[in-house]
């Protein structure tokens, strides 16, 4: 029997690991567009494996490691940036990015907590408050985002932010900071109120909201809705009834009150999509 010497057998390790990188760079999710009636399984606790994989696209933060998700069908695609949860890049959001490369969207969840994610209110708590404390660093993390997809040969260069709860906040910050983008649609995220600063945003906004979301009450959705009206931003905002702060992502938590409202809610966004990004 021939023996392996520790040179070869490191050679054989870093062709094959070169091989299996090469894989799941090229992995990409089949085109699947959910139908009017049907929400993505992503959201509704029913999705499949992962089809994407981790990329490093923000070169100021070797810790940080975004999950891109490609569609099938040959491009040019437009692009849409996920902007994670309070506790930060978690498999729910993977999923989704999957969902938006199956309705033919290039889909970079971003990572704004350096790798990190929290496993309770504590620790999320902490991430949140660390990373609102630098707002700029947020927007430079965004704006590499928008970068790294741009410099695709497969995109379209039009990109929107989605966001949920924190990450609907930072959708929301980084409109007001950045130009480098075409759509923003926030989740139950943090609002503002200032004509003035809502003058800073240079495209249409998404959003939907929670009646039942303590954390955002329905007078300041009304009062951020009276701001973009008075600062001239077109805008396609909705509050739904009988759900709570994290329905849309989370329809499986009540689906039997949540999954009405989520549809909706996704028709609504898919339609704003194709307004800012075109198909």
């Amino acid at each position: 029997m021939k023996s392996t010497n520790l040179f070869q057998l490191t050679c054989r390790l870093v062709v094959c690991g070169a091989f299996f990188a090469a894989m799941s760079v090229n992995a990409t999710v089949p085109y699947a567009p959910t139908a009017e009636d049907e929400l993505p399984a992503a959201i509704t606790g029913n999705a499949g494996p992962l089809l994407g994989t981790d990329v490093a696209y923000y070169a100021s933060n070797p810790r940080t490691r975004g999950y891109l998700a490609i569609p099938a069908e040959p491009g040019p695609h437009p692009s849409v940036i996920l902007i994670h949860e309070w506790n930060g890049l978690d498999q729910r959001v993977r999923e989704t990015a999957d969902a938006f490369a199956a309705e033919g969207y290039i889909a970079l969840a971003a990572d704004l907590y350096s790798g990190r994610t929290g496993s309770n209110r504590q620790e999320n708590m902490a991430l949140v408050n660390e990373t609102l404390a630098e707002p700029d660093e947020l927007v430079a993390n965004l704006e590499a985002a928008v970068t790294f997809l741009d410099a695709r040969e497969d995109t379209t260069g039009r990109t929107a932010t989605i966001g949920w709860c924190y990450g609907g906040g930072v959708a929301l910050s980084f409109a007001l900071g950045s130009d480098a983008h075409q759509g923003t649609s926030i989740f139950y995220g943090r609002l503002l109120d200032d004509p003035k600063r809502m003058q800073h945003i240079h495209h249409p906004v998404y959003g939907t909201f929670a009646r039942n979301d303590a954390g955002i009450p329905v007078a300041q959705v009304d009062a951020f809705v009276a701001a973009l009206r008075n600062a001239g931003i077109e805008n396609d905002v909705h509050i739904y009834d009988h759900v709570q702060h994290g329905f849309w992502l989370h329809v499986d938590r009540d689906p039997g009150t949540s999954t009405g409202p989520a549809l909706d809610a996704w028709q609504r966004l898919k339609a704003y999509l194709n307004r800012v990004l075109g198909s």
